[in-house]
């Protein structure tokens, strides 16, 4: 934030600085005002930098009026506002890409779930603005015997796996819940204000979808999962802690099961 107010103050100082160079020394120093508009694109999102050069431009329409005739003065506006269309659309184009890659950045690129860096991040955000009134839940879920199926059905089929589960999960997730891959075989749900009856509800719907889809033909595919809330008393390593807790004591109840900690 201190950073963006900072770049705006230093735009609007140069540009203002532009325009006054123009009013004291004229028509000459017209094409130092194209450097100085592009560069706006630089320091600032491309909205905001429209924003301050179209002041700067009326500005300087008003100055060069009685300066220069009628058709040169049409010919700078022109150039100015092309200047501004091709710097304002490549710099859209920039934000869109870095955003883009910044979403890649922190997607597992199998599963197409977050991976641990955005794990970590979601985490780190929710226990900054964590409170007593809108508790989350965290779900930790295995795939059981995943081994066994990679030893059985090669490494690739078992990537196919994964995949099949995870869409399965989105089916029954909300938008606002995110899911993410935390192991190998191992994904997190976070259940945003959610409650840990209705995470609970959740996990046991999911486990039944996995059990009762047909994932590999002639051969049973289950997941057991651990249940925990997100308390804003807790940190991230006691929240990763008690889920996997309730996790080994699913798998080793018997696994296709649901635990969840009281």
């Amino acid at each position: 934030m201190l950073t963006t107010t900072a770049s705006v103050l230093v735009t609007i100082f140069y540009s203002t600085g532009m325009v006054i160079a123009v009013k004291v020394n004229g028509i000459n120093l017209i094409y130092w005002t194209y450097p100085t508009m592009i560069s706006a694109y630089f320091m600032l999102r491309p909205n905001t930098a429209v924003i301050i050069n179209a002041f700067s431009l009326s500005a300087l329409i008003f100055i060069l009026m009685s300066q220069i005739p009628l058709l040169n003065l049409l010919t700078i506006i022109i150039t100015f506002i092309l200047i501004n269309l091709f710097s304002y659309i490549f710099s859209h184009r920039t934000s869109i890409q870095h955003r883009e890659l910044n979403l890649e950045a922190e997607r597992d690129f199998l599963t197409r779930t977050g991976n641990r860096r955005a794990l970590d991040a979601h985490l780190a955000r929710y226990l900054s603005i964590a409170d007593g009134e809108n508790v989350s839940c965290m779900l930790l879920l295995d795939i059981d015997h995943f081994k066994r199926i990679n030893d059985a059905f090669g490494h690739p089929f078992g990537d196919q796996v994964l995949v099949r589960i995870c869409d399965l999960l989105r089916t029954r997730t909300r938008a606002t819940d995110k899911i993410f891959r935390y192991g190998g075989e191992e994904f997190i749900i976070i259940a945003g204000s959610t409650n840990i009856k209705s995470a609970a509800s959740l996990a046991e719907e999911l486990r039944q979808l996995v059990a009762e889809t047909t994932i590999i033909e002639n051969y049973s595919v289950t997941i057991s999962i651990g249940v925990t809330s997100m308390s804003h008393n807790r940190s991230v390593t006691e929240w990763l802690s008690k889920a996997d807790e309730m996790l080994y004591l699913a798998k080793q109840s018997g696994r296709n099961l649901v635990k969840v900690a009281t």
